[in-house]
């Protein structure tokens, strides 16, 4: 998936305010507070954490299907 614009001002802003995400993956679907976003490799990476379990997902941006900001 290739972020737009708009796709990427609504990232910042929900790491700025700690924002749910649904991100979708390979079919599966992810709920995830995102904390930074980061290259690794050339390639741009979510770092987010499981909002019930605090545990911590690292999902790439070119392998989303589709991504939305749950409010």
């Amino acid at each position: 998936m290739q972020l737009s614009v708009l796709q990427y001002d609504k990232l910042e802003r929900a790491i700025t305010d700690g924002t749910r995400l649904q991100l979708y993956r390979r079919g599966s679907e992810f709920l995830v507070i995102p904390e930074r976003l980061r290259l690794h490799h050339g390639r741009e990476l979510i770092v987010a954490r499981h909002p019930s379990t605090g545990s911590l997902l690292e999902i790439y941006v070119d392998e989303l299907e589709r991504m939305e900001i749950v409010k």
